[in-house]
């Protein structure tokens, strides 16, 4: 009697499951992005979420909610409930590095959020105010070693990934810059511009504009080959630094415990939106790349990131409390 009971309970559950997952969604979808509206993050969000509700005719809320380096937004969704209404727009810093670089932490991404899929991927930019004396990397190098901790570079703020990824590039190089960072992108492009910082390291979806326009030149970008968008800028490793790799990356994920069918429903049509040309193009004019995924993928994704970048958060010494 109570095995038949077990099953019948197990079969009432797996039912109620099923139905939920093919009636999802009934309402608004709020996407979560961790950060101001207007800069990548949120730009990427919007794109996302507008060729997955063409598609589906599934209505979209983007709900900007920055501050902490990402952390309030993820918290926020990762103490939702799991039932496919409230997901988030993650990337490498609130992600990877986070879980090492804070003391404290209101979430474990690995055990409070459901992995979804990846969306897209973009290198850093390390740039320069047009003038500047400053050609390539070698020169950055040049000038680091003849002046140690005199030569500046600014990032929109401690533990970032342009922060870490500067400081592995000075691991790399055996140098010494000096950081000023930021609480945001716009100060500190304009100090650049103006000559009060040296450099400026950050995605390039945040940067591709300023550097179309001629306010600032490229020296390099971080990922492994050259991107689309600044063909002729050469690579960190083709200034000399071999195996260098340094990429922001952007996914979708829920709060732990998000039903099986609803994340499968979601990670089957952004990634069905993923492969249209022209969501595609738009996301490469903003300097960055598809990169779509199974929930499985994403999640052995994270897990490497996080390892890879809690070294370098580990050599550099950085820690926000």
């Amino acid at each position: 009697m109570l095995k038949r009971q077990a099953i019948i309970m197990l079969t009432a559950t797996v039912l109620s499951a099923t139905a939920f997952a093919q009636s999802w969604p009934t309402k608004p979808i709020r996407l979560v992005v961790p950060f101001p509206a207007g800069g990548g993050t949120d730009i990427i969000a919007r794109d996302v979420a507008n060729k997955v509700s063409e598609n589906t005719k599934w209505a979209f809320v983007i709900d900007n909610k920055p501050g902490s380096g990402g952390n309030i937004g993820i918290d926020n969704v990762a103490k939702s409930p799991a039932d496919g209404y409230s997901l988030v727009l993650g990337q490498t810093s609130n992600l990877a590095i986070n879980p090492s670089l804070y003391t404290k932490l209101p979430y474990d991404p690995a055990k409070d959020l459901t992995p979804i899929s990846m969306v897209a991927s973009s290198p850093l930019v390390i740039v320069v105010a047009p003038e500047s004396p400053l050609k390539s990397m070698n020169d950055v190098v040049a000038a680091a070693k003849a002046k140690p901790g005199e030569v500046t570079f600014a990032t929109s703020g401690n533990g970032t990934v342009a922060h870490l990824a500067t400081e592995l590039f000075q691991n790399q190089a055996g140098v010494k810059l000096m950081h000023v960072p930021y609480k945001g992108a716009a100060q500190g492009i304009n100090d650049v511009m103006g000559g009060r910082v040296q450099m400026y390291v950050s995605s390039v979806p945040t940067l591709i504009g300023h550097i179309r326009n001629g306010k600032l030149r490229p020296l390099a970008v971080t990922s492994a080959k050259r991107t689309d968008d600044l063909p002729q800028t050469p690579t960190v490793e083709e200034s000399g630094y071999r195996n260098f790799e340094a990429i922001t990356w952007f996914g979708v994920l829920g709060p732990a415990g998000l039903p099986k069918d609803v994340s499968a429903r979601l990670n089957d049509e952004i990634n069905k939106a993923l492969t249209s040309a022209d969501l595609r193009k738009r996301l490469n004019d903003q300097g960055a790349e598809v990169a779509g995924s199974t929930a499985e993928q994403f999640a052995n994704y994270i897990r490497e990131e996080t390892a890879k970048w809690g070294r370098v958060v580990k050599e550099s010494g950085a820690k926000i409390d």
